[in-house]
């Protein structure tokens, strides 16, 4: 279905947008888009990929008119740009408001003036009960994505992916453990008791890929997903890359924003949820204005679901949590031999 096609990534120098080019690499598209405002970070990846396919845009999801220009002739968009960082949100919520809320709704609209076909948008775990600057704007963006789904032209198709941790992408602690661990600094825990789902970057493209390729107007889609407690994976860490069991670990506390577990999906989400095997889709709820409904049809009764979260999925112990950090490049590249079981 990608043959020939053109496909736009904003957001695109991402941890998710090198992601798909590396899966996408070998398929036969026309052109891949890569939209970001980034300069610097577009010409690593240029350089890095050096391909005549890749082309790159230079814009802001904030400014219409360059995601208007970056659309055109496009086929398939996987939206992807955002603010991520929830301790940067808390200080400047009205800037995730810009990015994540607005340039969402920039980036749907200009698809719809320019006959996109499909639009695949990339939203996270924080958004489910959303108590940070983070999360509430991206869950306001889930709420865009609805209501731009409920009018869109016969022949397009947008949905949402909602998004677990994805494992060493920008801003998540993995990196930020290796880091610490190469300038022979303490690994900095928040509290060892959080968990995190434990998603891999090819878990994410796939996501997208079956949501693009099984959605309809309005869906969202998640991933079932494993999680592990933070302090196992900085125990893990610790010992694959330090080899050395003493090696310190300081307890500083839960940042601005932070949840002691996060949620997929809402338990009120849970109640209309279909069980795909390895996904859920829950369809967009597309109910009018008319307001009578809402008291004449209500919901089934609430108490016989939860919610899908960090804390009820399937738990991860020490050794799997290794094992699923095995998974990633960078760490295969600093394993200590002695610490591989």
């Amino acid at each position: 279905m990608f043959d020939n096609k053109v496909l736009l990534i904003t957001g695109g120098t991402g941890s998710f947008g090198n992601a798909v080019l590396r899966r996408f690499f070998d398929m036969n598209l026309k052109e891949i888009r890569i939209f970001s405002r980034d300069e610097k970070k577009q010409d690593d990846m240029r350089k890095l990929f050096n391909h005549p396919k890749i082309k790159f845009y230079i814009g802001d999801v904030r400014d219409y008119k360059s995601v208007l220009h970056a659309c055109r002739g496009v086929d398939f968009i996987f939206h992807a740009a955002a603010l991520k960082q929830v301790p940067s949100c808390e200080f400047y919520p009205l800037e995730a408001v810009k990015t994540n809320i607005l340039g969402t709704d920039n980036v749907l609209e200009a698809a719809i003036q320019s006959g996109v076909s499909k639009v695949v948008c990339l939203s996270t775990d924080k958004a489910a009960y959303p108590i940070n600057a983070m999360g509430i704007s991206k869950a306001m963006m889930e709420k865009v994505i609805t209501a731009k789904s409920r009018n869109t032209p016969s022949n397009m198709m947008i949905c949402t992916t909602r998004y677990g941790n994805v494992m060493a992408s920008r801003g998540s602690v993995i990196p930020l453990f290796i880091n610490q661990i190469k300038s022979k600094q303490p690994l900095t825990v928040t509290n060892p008791d959080m968990t995190r789902f434990m998603m891999t970057l090819d878990d994410a493209v796939n996501l997208v890929l079956y949501a693009f390729s099984n959605g309809n107007n309005g869906d969202l889609f998640v991933q079932k997903a494993p999680a592990s407690k933070v302090g196992d994976i900085a125990l893990a860490i610790k010992e694959l890359i330090a080899g050395d069991s003493s090696y310190p670990i300081k307890i500083i506390g839960t940042r601005h924003g932070e949840k002691l577990y996060e949620c997929l999906l809402t338990r009120e989400e849970m109640l209309s949820a279909i069980d795909l095997g390895d996904y859920f889709k829950v369809p967009a709820d597309n109910r009018d204005l008319n307001y009578a409904k809402y008291f004449d049809y209500g919901n089934k009764n609430l108490d016989t679901v939860t919610d899908y979260n960090s804390h009820n999925t399937t738990q991860l112990d020490l050794s799997q949590t290794k094992d699923m950090l095995c998974k990633l490049n960078t760490i295969q590249k600093l394993i200590k031999p002695k610490s591989i079981d």
